[in-house]
């Protein structure tokens, strides 16, 4: 094998890894955002408003 067939297949490689990651982000965030409560949405979002500093009331 040759250097640049093994730098494709590892650049081809780390492009599937970054495809798969975000796919499974995507669809954990669909998912959970789903099946949560409205008020664990908002409680969570509060909470990051105020960690972040950030006035909201």
């Amino acid at each position: 094998m040759t250097t640049s067939t093994s730098l494709s297949a590892a650049k081809s490689g780390s492009a599937l890894m970054a495809i798969l990651f975000v796919t499974v982000l995507g669809a954990s965030s669909v998912f959970l955002t789903g099946l949560a409560q409205s008020q664990t949405l908002h409680d969570a979002a509060h909470d990051v408003r105020h960690t972040t500093g950030f006035p909201c009331h």
